[in-house]
């Protein structure tokens, strides 16, 4: 991946939840994901052959070392930008894969789940999105499935900004790893950015095990949103899924 092409993915990531608003897109409708790669030269990969989201299937086992998490306390702004909320972190926490660093930058949300794993759809699914030091990209994605309330979900939707670019500020900052489940064994997979300009070469780490959220937890985001907001599945092309 180009440098310039990197580093603008970086900056499309972390503050605006992989959304890019220089030529307007939506997820219906005019502007629609059939016709991303249209709207701007800068979308062309959003016609790629190595696209996120996907249906998780046909796994091929590996020896995925697990992935090392050092989250610390730094959620600290929530933001609705009009196509996701997302909280903003501040530095300090990370992951390491493949002996790389992945600083942690925010996370955000999409329902119902963009990715499915053997054909199943889940009401919620979260996108830790992390870069290293030359802007690479890797996702952490956890599914929600219809439960328990989650407490730590909680704690965001309560200031959850009920119009496009408000953002409010948490009294007490959230560690991410309040949203992971216990179980940290993944699925990985070689993907995209979900949204325009939807650059690809970004690791792919799903959870396995989903967290519960409840009904009344995935209304309330569908009613700030106002639509659904996943891209369709895309086509797998031949990427193998490991587990």
């Amino acid at each position: 991946m180009k440098a310039s092409l990197v580093f603008a993915s970086l900056a499309l990531a972390s503050s605006m939840g992989m959304a890019a608003d220089d030529h307007k897109w939506s997820y219906s409708g005019v502007g629609g994901p059939t016709e991303w790669a249209k709207l701007s030269e800068a979308n062309g990969a959003c016609a790629g052959k190595n696209q996120s989201p996907i249906n998780l299937t046909g796994f091929i086992r590996a020896n995925l070392k697990p992935i090392q998490f050092a989250y610390h306390t730094g959620g600290n702004e929530v933001i609705n930008n009009g196509h996701t909320i997302q909280m903003n972190f501040m530095n300090g926490s990370h992951i390491l894969v493949d002996h790389l660093q992945f600083d942690l930058k925010q996370v955000h949300f999409h329902s119902p789940s963009e990715n499915q794993i053997n054909g199943k759809s889940f009401p919620l699914e979260a996108h830790f999105v992390h870069a290293d030091k030359d802007g690479n990209l890797s996702v952490v994605a956890v599914m929600f499935k219809e439960g328990a309330e989650n407490k730590a979900l909680a704690k965001i939707w309560a200031l959850m900004p009920k119009e496009a670019e408000q953002k409010a500020a948490l009294d007490m900052p959230l560690a991410g790893d309040q949203l992971l489940p216990k179980k940290r064994a993944y699925y990985r997979f070689n993907g995209s950015l979900t949204t325009p300009p939807c650059t690809e070469g970004v690791r792919w780490l799903v959870m396995k095990a989903p967290v519960s959220v409840s009904k009344e937890q995935v209304e309330a985001f569908s009613h700030i949103i106002h639509h659904p907001n996943n891209r369709p599945i895309q086509a797998v092309n031949a990427r193998p899924v490991l587990q």
